[in-house]
């Protein structure tokens, strides 16, 4: 089942990714696949395809909030804006977080949308 919103909690090994609406919460995880070969740069070979399986695990979703470390955000939105162009323009916000539990996740979430549909819906100042 797809939600219209969702929160990712990224680091470099792990992603979370919870899709919610007012009652529900779908959570979903994926690891990066550890491959132990000795060629030159195979982590950084890792580390995309692990983006890749994370920007999949996203399809459907129409707004994401990514959350996570600063060095993690960065690292996963260098890859989304050069690799994965869709997921990147749903990508409505980047916050850094220290370990959440799934609770204050969700809650988190739920608040920052919240005032983001908000905003949205808020007309433009007047000069």
């Amino acid at each position: 089942m797809s939600f219209f919103h969702a929160v990712l909690l990224i680091d470099h090994h792990t992603a979370k990714i919870l899709q919610f609406d007012a009652k529900q919460v779908e959570i979903e995880t994926v690891f990066e696949k550890t491959l132990h070969t000795r060629q030159h740069n195979s982590e950084v070979r890792t580390e995309h395809e692990f983006f890749t399986e994370v920007c999949n695990a996203l399809n459907g979703i129409a707004e994401i909030l990514v959350v996570g470390s600063h060095m993690a955000q960065a690292d996963f939105r260098r890859n989304i804006e050069k690799h994965h162009a869709a997921v990147a323009k749903r990508v409505v916000g980047w916050e850094t977080v220290d370990h959440p539990t799934d609770a204050q996740l969700v809650a988190f979430a739920r608040r920052y949308f919240a005032e983001h549909e908000r905003e949205a819906q808020s007309p433009p100042a007047a000069s």
